[in-house]
């Protein structure tokens, strides 16, 4: 029976997965015409398995010599650029000795010699010429080869196009992780590593594979229900969908946790609430995708744009923002397109908690003590006690934060879900512009009447910076408009004051009521 793939390239035999070349669908079009281009996407969005398809369907179809093979094995070459090209050529050749790939259709027994930085071109005129049919060659993870490496594979591939094109693959793909017009990237980040002009400007094009949209995900999950006979609930599917915006590593990983750790029964349908949950667990886990995303999180250039998100300001650093958000994007940490945000809801999510591991490790308030008999959440007690630990320790923690200017908001939200993981759930909204940070706690709890039901408590974080008014008139308003979305009577304004002229932090940090412009009754916490 198959399953949700969560690791490695799809098999259609092992695995539930939507047709590879769909995903791809401008690419057979180029390869016919002769094309050189570009795939690249984030990391586990099924570049690897769209690309072994295509390889496979376009030698099935017997006009092509197709193939995929991976470039990573030649990253330990480094600046080595003779010894990448001879990895590369080890490479492709392990990969024809593959079942599916045709004797006839390999390369000469052994690859010719050549000096240093032609190996790759000599090699692959001599496949060329004695191949019955014309090459395609998918350079996969092309992202791996570094500096002068990159450069000469890049050269040589350029060289080979402007030649005898007879004599040479008549389509190449590149592959990776980020657009490979970004050269300085590529080899480092240092703009000066391989110059201004591109060494593989005759590329037609760069297709980024794109995350699937609801419609793929509804199909996808069909395909286990077809199986099995187990359905997703039409709330089950959207909230999958809203949860991963379609990025397909979380769209199976849900639906794995779901069916193969959470073993719903198959006699049951799944439900929203099996999708939160099955959220919660891959983030309380630090599954390895979401692990080696996070890892990013304290490089410099990830810094200058998941800051200034988080803290709701602007970007100080403009000089090198536009590199810094093209590179953010390639990650896949921020969606592709305008305006600039985390990518999903598990993302944002995954961020602020990884970000907020340091002050989850130093509370030492038990989750238990704020519960009440029927499961609520005692929110006036919450706060007080998250006040007390803030004249205690957030000026240590906001000072030792690597992000500073988002340092205060993110010791708040690692408190509340201290206390708040594991009954109930903390939805966040935050994003350049904003200046300020939305929450949303939600606690299932028993109703007197036996029902469920489903606590819920705003918030809204706002820091008062230097040079600035006090803020407290204008969030008041946009409270209001918060708690009207959220059909809620009441709500809490958390201002922490950063000013250097502030009172210090143990004689600021006071609670008051305050009226909103609706006439709402709040809770202000000055900290």
């Amino acid at each position: 029976m198959r399953y949700f793939n969560t690791a490695g390239p799809c098999i259609a035999e092992r695995h539930y997965m939507l047709p590879a070349q769909e995903r791809l669908p401008q690419a057979r079009e180029m390869v016919d015409e002769g094309h050189y281009f570009v795939v690249h996407a984030p990391r586990q969005t099924g570049k690897t398995t769209a690309l072994a398809a295509m390889a496979r369907d376009l030698t099935a179809s017997g006009q092509y010599a197709a193939l995929r093979f991976s470039c990573e094995s030649a990253e330990p070459a480094g600046e080595d650029y003779g010894r990448a090209e001879e990895l590369v050529l080890e490479a492709i050749r392990r990969s024809t000795e593959a079942a599916w790939f045709p004797d006839e259709l390999a390369p000469p027994a052994t690859w010719p010699g050549a000096v240093p930085g032609a190996r790759l071109a000599r090699g692959l005129t001599e496949w060329a010429r004695s191949c019955s049919r014309p090459l395609v060659l998918f350079f996969d993870e092309i992202d791996a080869l570094r500096g002068e490496s990159l450069r000469s594979v890049l050269r040589q591939l350029r060289d080979g196009f402007t030649g005898v094109r007879e004599e040479f693959p008549r389509s190449v793909v590149l592959c990776g992780l980020r657009d490979v017009r970004d050269y300085k990237a590529a080899s480092g980040g240092d703009p000066g590593r391989l110059g201004t002009s591109s060494p593989f400007n005759i590329k037609i094009a760069s297709l980024r594979m794109g995350d699937f949209t609801e419609a793929e995900v509804r199909e996808l999950y069909g395909q286990h229900t077809a199986e099995t006979g187990q359905q997703f609930t039409p709330d089950a599917v959207r909230r999958a969908f809203w949860c991963t915006q379609g990025q397909p590593w979380l769209v199976n990983a849900l639906a794995y946790e779901i069916t193969r750790r959470m073993r719903v029964p198959r006699s049951e349908p799944i439900t929203a609430e099996h999708v939160d949950e099955a959220k919660e667990r891959l983030i309380l886990a630090r599954a390895t995708h979401l692990d080696s995303l996070a890892a990013r999180l304290g490089e410099d250039r990830v810094r200058r744009v998941i800051e200034p998100l988080i803290a709701g300001e602007l970007p100080r650093e403009a000089s090198t923002y536009d590199d810094d958000l093209a590179y953010v994007r390639d990650l896949g940490l921020i969606a592709p397109d305008a305006p600039v945000r985390v990518a999903n809801p598990i993302y944002k999510e995954a961020i602020v908690r990884v970000l907020g591991t340091r002050t989850e490790s130093v509370i030492t308030a038990a989750p238990s003590s704020f519960r009440l008999p029927d499961g609520r959440i005692d929110v006036d007690k919450l706060l007080r006690s998250f006040a007390e630990f803030w004249r205690e320790n957030g000026e240590i923690l906001a000072t030792s934060s690597t992000y500073p200017e988002a340092a205060a908001q993110l010791v708040m939200m690692a408190y509340l879900h201290r206390i708040v993981n594991g009954a109930g759930f903390i939805d966040r909204e935050y994003g350049v512009g904003r200046r300020r940070v939305d929450l949303l706690i939600r606690q299932p709890y028993t109703a007197a009447d036996g029902s469920r039901a489903v606590q819920r408590a705003a918030l809204e974080l706002k820091v008062w910076r230097q040079g600035r008014p006090d803020p407290l008139g204008e969030r008041l308003a946009q409270l209001d408009d918060y708690l009207d979305r959220m059909e809620l009577s009441t709500g809490t304004l958390v201002v922490f004051d950063t000013r250097p002229q502030a009172a210090p932090v143990h004689e600021r940090t006071a609670f008051s009521p305050q009226t909103t412009p609706s006439g709402r009754t709040v809770t202000l916490l000055r900290a």
